[in-house]
């Protein structure tokens, strides 16, 4: 069987204000291609379709366009659709009764039982192969909230409690869903699951990724993925790895630059390959790039040296308009206010087909005074903006246990159900 892997999609993101309509379609155009070409039995979207839970009606409009090509172009291509901490749980599975009879089976929230127990015979789906038969099942598990996680004993070992509360729920909550998905299991059927969540030793982005896991930013060890899972597809961290040591427990990574700090990101799919219950490989499928991201110069420079090096950009712009145009982020070093330093970028970039996104302004290494960076809202996350003002009325940083209370009530605010 064929699994093709992504995540973390942000459909309706915007990037310092510009749009990523353009290059979301022309991923989502390119998918469609990969999915034919590869001869794919099931795409698997671990999380974060949105980039917010109330999402535009254009962004809409590309997911739905999207799963509607899917199926006309590939009627037998089985698509497990799961939410992410940026999704509203509720809205991903409003139509999923309508579009599962399309054989899109949506997960946005982890389905729960009459008493409020993970419901297994909703969170373990069947994956029909090229064969017509069963092939896989799949543990389709979202990003998941405290009040998710079965009770659980704490383990022992390093962290504190409510760390390792975190994990034991975890670990428990894959291990009942094993036993349901082995209960059912046929003959040569792989065991395959999904999660989006912090993994132990995964390379983070600071700027883009919301550090919210069940109300606080918790490091999951790849040993809650049982050993008889042949694969296990993550989301929520936008650099493409493997975790653990496992090549098939893996984050599929972000398809576009979702900061500017994920320029040199290896932006891809994962197109999966199993043998019956075994796992056989995971191959990257790289994503072409169709806007590209400039940092003018490459490292921060004095402003004498930044406005030539603007100035000598070419004048042709690519085919395609504006909405291919790369983005810019200009390094400068600064000794001294420049109060007119955003105008003479402006003027230094007149006829430059580029599109400013950021200057980062810092002061040369060793001087007194703060770093200055022109940082706005949008490129905070909502824990950067607590610490920052604790700091400045309190004189010292947060303590955790109040970082986690806050960040407790982010989640509560990002995830409430909308009406």
């Amino acid at each position: 069987m064929r699994l093709l892997h992504t995540a973390d999609w942000h459909l309706g993101q915007t990037l310092h204000g510009q749009s990523r309509l353009y290059e979301h379609q022309r991923f989502l155009d390119w998918l469609l291609v990969q999915l034919e070409a590869q001869a794919v039995d099931a795409l698997v979207v671990a999380g974060d379709v949105f980039d917010v839970a109330s999402p535009s009606s254009e962004a809409q409009a590309q997911y739905y366009g999207f799963l509607a090509e899917v199926r006309r172009r590939l009627p037998r291509l089985e698509v497990v659709v799961l939410g992410g901490n940026h999704d509203s749980p509720a809205r991903l599975d409003a139509p999923a009764e309508l579009l599962s009879a399309l054989r899109i089976h949506v997960v946005g929230g982890l389905p729960l039982d009459a008493d409020g127990r993970p419901d297994p015979r909703r969170a373990v789906l069947p994956l029909v192969g090229a064969s017509g038969e069963i092939e896989a099942r799949i543990l389709a598990v979202p990003f998941l909230r405290r009040r998710d996680l079965p009770p659980a004993t704490l383990e022992p070992g390093a962290g504190d409690d409510a760390h390792r509360s975190l994990v034991a729920g975890h670990r428990a909550l894959y291990q009942l869903l094993l036993e349901a998905a082995s209960e059912a299991r046929g003959p040569g059927e792989a065991l395959v699951a999904t999660g989006h969540c912090y993994m132990a030793d995964g390379q983070i982005s600071e700027l883009s990724e919301r550090k919210i896991q069940v109300g606080y930013q918790h490091a999951l060890p790849a040993d809650i993925f049982p050993e008889p899972l042949a694969y296990v597809a993550l989301g929520h961290l936008h650099r493409a790895q493997a975790v653990g040591g496992r090549p098939n427990v893996r984050y599929s990574g972000s398809p576009i630059p979702l900061s500017l700090a994920e320029r040199d990101y290896p932006h891809q799919v994962v197109l999966v390959e199993l043998d019956g219950p075994r796992f056989v490989a995971a191959t990257p499928l790289e994503i072409p790039r169709t806007v590209q991201v400039l940092y003018v110069p490459e490292e921060h420079q004095p402003l004498d040296m930044v406005i030539p090096a603007l100035e000598a950009l070419g004048t042709e712009a690519p085919e395609g308009g504006r909405e291919v145009w790369p983005f810019l982020e200009v390094r400068v070093l600064l000794d001294r206010a420049q109060p007119r330093l955003r105008q003479d970028v402006q003027d230094a970039l007149q006829g430059k087909p580029v599109r400013l996104l950021r200057i980062d302004a810092r002061r040369p290494e060793g001087r007194e005074g703060p770093r200055v960076v022109t940082r706005t809202l949008d490129a905070l996350a909502p824990l950067d903006v607590f610490r920052t003002r604790y700091q400045a009325v309190r004189g010292g940083p947060a303590p955790e246990a109040l970082e986690r209370l806050f960040m407790e009530l982010v989640e509560d605010v990002t995830r409430r159900d909308e009406g």
